[in-house]
């Protein structure tokens, strides 16, 4: 009797049914690499907006009490809101000597910048700054 040399089916089915399942398991971890450094693109870009943001206001827009809306790139939309901090200012033992409870003329306001992003309701991601800038109001002339 003549022995075949060679793999039987049932060997080949296996030998594909492993490999198919290898190359799943590594697909998904390449898939999740490359969805985190996505992820991760979008945070450090909406940081970097915030920080922008952050960085202008009072310099070269108005620090004013309010709230300012906006859209960069048509997929960060972002909002600043700047509102008075009640309570003592910086420093104030250095004015308690003058007897003075507020500097005159200065007010400490608080500036938080929000970015938001995401395909929809579910996906929505945000990034939050805030921060303290004290404001000196201009006399009048």
């Amino acid at each position: 009797m003549r022995r075949h040399k060679g793999f039987s089916l049932l060997e080949i089915l296996v030998a594909f049914a492993v490999m198919a399942i290898a190359l799943t398991i590594v697909l998904r971890i390449f898939g999740s690499g490359v969805n985190a450094a996505v992820v991760s693109e979008e945070y450090m870009l909406a940081t970097q907006i915030a920080e922008s943001l952050m960085a202008r206001t009072g310099v070269e827009t108005p620090l004013q009490v309010g709230e300012t809306n906006g859209v960069e790139g048509n997929r960060f939309y972002w909002r600043i809101r700047i509102t008075r901090v009640a309570g003592p200012p910086v420093n104030q033992a250095r004015f308690k000597s003058q007897q003075q409870e507020t500097p005159p003329g200065l007010e400490l306001l608080a500036v938080n910048v929000r970015v938001n992003w995401g395909e929809d309701a579910l996906r929505q991601r945000w990034l939050e700054l805030d921060n303290l800038k004290l404001f000196r109001e201009q006399a009048p002339l």
